[in-house]
């Protein structure tokens, strides 16, 4: 797995680099070998208070995970531990569907798996409504204020300016986002 640190207000020693890596290379033995993967490690400081992100896109799934604590070694056990539940828990569904078709090991080595993996199980994801309504056409601060109005966290629209699907939401620090197709 190779790692790729950085850090914003902080600086990555190499005491702090090797810790993360020390760290998420315990995850390494959930794959059958050394996955192919690149971990990309977010460090930052604000405030006093330590973030970390860490993303590990792979084949049949993405591992994310995040975590605030005032000290950065301590969000670093914690995001590992986040991790290590993400994994097991994918391998105990996929267990569940494929008992009889070989080790669940195998899904998460190099290359393509010859089983499918259907992460979806339907008593996990059931879809209790649907809504429908127009796409009023706005631009995105109308989006947010129509957002704040209804008290929800995030809002569907039409851009006006370019008359593609958007979605504004509200981020965790309070802020927001947008979302834009390609």
């Amino acid at each position: 797995m190779n790692y790729n640190v950085r850090g914003e207000n902080i600086e990555v020693t190499p005491a702090l680099r090797e810790y993360v890596e020390k760290k998420l290379s315990k995850l390494e033995r959930y794959f059958d070998g050394t996955p192919d993967a690149n971990a990309h490690v977010n460090l930052k400081v604000n405030n006093k208070n330590s973030k970390i992100e860490v993303t590990i896109p792979m084949t049949q799934l993405v591992l994310r995970a995040e975590e605030n604590h005032a000290d950065m070694y301590a969000a670093i056990d914690l995001v590992v531990d986040k991790l290590e539940r993400q994994i097991r828990k994918h391998k105990t569904k996929v267990n569940r569907k494929f008992r009889d078709q070989g080790a669940t090991r195998t899904l998460f080595a190099n290359g393509d798996s010859k089983v499918a993996v259907q992460e979806v199980d339907e008593e996990d994801y059931e879809l209790v409504r649907t809504k429908r309504f127009n796409l009023k056409p706005m631009d995105s601060e109308e989006a947010i204020l129509q957002m704040n109005m209804l008290g929800h966290s995030f809002f569907v629209f039409t851009n006006a300016d370019t008359n593609t699907t958007n979605v504004v939401y509200r981020r965790d620090d309070g802020r927001y986002g947008i979302i834009e197709p390609n």
